[in-house]
């Protein structure tokens, strides 16, 4: 017994593990440095006298610059490396993120948030890249769903600690503190990382061949594959999944920037309840998005249904929760919305890293990201327009709710032969 307890292999912490964890945290801070301002808004309404459609637009034009930025900044990663322009990225974003504290003119705020936006776009892209570089493809959709947590905890841990922080020092100190650890971060990635593998001083043999495995499974078929950014862009399935992420999040970035609002003018909750039950849904999110990225691993050509019904329930409980008449049930239906929404986001984004071509992934899923960037500019001044013109949020959960139904339906036409068959990179996903 002793003798096979020997021989048994030690369990190895892989180089692709030590790389996800920093790209987490990158993610992280990103979430953090764009999302305090959702609880920190009605004070800076209230210090530069703002009203909500001025409050929707402060959100709206970090996006803005984001969207703009988006698909350069992929194709920036393709042509320098990941490595390169995630720590300029990080670097970037942080020192504006602690200027936004020192701003005490609209415009100039307005300003400032946009180019923030044009620093955090280059992110997404050259995350991605990362994963499609130092993870085998059998294990991208987990690998993304984990990554994904931050979509999740990001808001959650940002409405704690800005209210935490703006209870105690005001509003304006959350920027200036947020902003610090991202330039530490950016330092860090520059010197540790490396954009191929094979350079990287701990990587193993084991670890090295499970990644030729993918590029042995070439047959010299598989290699049309290897499509330039140019092509991918002729094919449907790319604006399907770019269109599916941007109804998508019309729902995503309306319920995310305007829920602390709600909480406080709706229900009349105070700030720090307010942060508390603002974290509620993202901490539930984290489970959900984890599981759904690792249900994509396992369905692989079906990876679409784990978006289309939970995106569905997802609207149905935003509806719930908006008809709901106590906290107890607004609070309940916040978190069933949250964690069906992002189970389904887990599994999309599944979908899109298996889809792409790792020699442009950073390209294609920066395209994919970029329409939800331009949600995220839409649906904060969008309802911020409705709920002033209305007076109430509720044609703004109605617009959230017709767009999952919209992104469901979309995703629902994504149909073809299966991934193995990699010459028509059209259609990758079984009905």
């Amino acid at each position: 017994m002793n003798e096979q307890l020997q021989v048994q292999p030690k369990k190895r912490w892989k180089v692709r593990y030590s790389v996800l964890l920093v790209l987490w945290v990158c993610w992280l801070f990103s979430f953090l440095d764009r999302m305090v301002i959702t609880i920190a808004l009605p004070f800076i309404g209230e210090d530069l006298n703002l009203n909500a459609t001025s409050q929707g637009l402060l959100l709206s034009i970090f996006f803005a610059g984001y969207a703009l930025f988006q698909i350069p900044g992929g194709m920036l990663s393709d042509k320098f490396g990941f490595r390169r322009v995630m720590s300029i990225a990080i670097t970037w974003w942080s020192i504006f993120t602690s200027l936004t504290g020192l701003i005490f003119s609209f415009p100039l705020m307005l300003l400032l948030r946009f180019v923030f936006g044009l620093g955090e776009a280059c992110l997404p892209g050259a995350a991605y890249k990362g994963i499609a570089t130092y993870f085998p493809s059998k294990q991208r959709g987990t690998a993304t769903g984990i990554q994904s947590t931050v979509n999740t905890l990001g808001p959650a841990l940002a409405a704690i600690a800005a209210a935490a922080i703006i209870g105690f020092f005001g509003w304006r100190a959350v920027f200036v503190i947020m902003g610090i650890p991202g330039i530490f971060i950016g330092i860090y990635i520059w010197v540790k990382f490396k954009d191929n593998p094979k350079d990287h001083p701990k990587m193993t043999k084991e670890e090295l061949a499970e990644l030729d495995e993918d590029v042995d499974e070439k047959s010299p078929e598989k290699k049309k594959s290897d499509i330039s950014f140019k092509e991918l862009l002729k094919r449907p399935i790319l604006w399907q999944m770019s269109l599916v992420w941007f109804f998508f999040d019309i729902t995503f970035w309306g319920f995310t920037s305007w829920l602390p609002s709600y909480l406080i003018n709706e229900k009349g909750l105070s700030l720090m309840d307010t942060g508390i039950f603002s974290a509620l849904p993202y901490l539930v999110g984290t489970v959900a998005i984890v599981l759904g990225g690792y249900l994509s691993d396992r369905v692989k050509t079906n990876r679409k249904w784990i978006f289309i019904p939970n995106a569905l329930i997802g609207g149905l409980s935003l509806y719930l929760m908006f008809q709901a008449s106590s906290l107890t049930m607004v609070i309940i239906y916040q978190c069933l919305a949250a964690f069906f929404m992002f189970l389904a986001q887990g599994g999309f984004w599944g979908l899109v890293v298996d889809t792409l071509p790792a020699k442009i992934m950073a390209s294609g899923s920066a395209t994919v990201n970029c329409f939800g960037s331009i949600a995220g500019f839409v649906s904060p001044f969008l309802m911020g327009y409705m709920i002033e013109t209305s007076g109430s949020f509720n044609s703004s959960f109605i617009m959230m709710i017709v767009a999952l139904v919209i992104a469901a339906a979309i995703a629902l036409s994504i149909s073809g032969k299966p991934k193995e068959e990699p010459v028509n990179l059209e259609m990758k996903l079984d009905a």
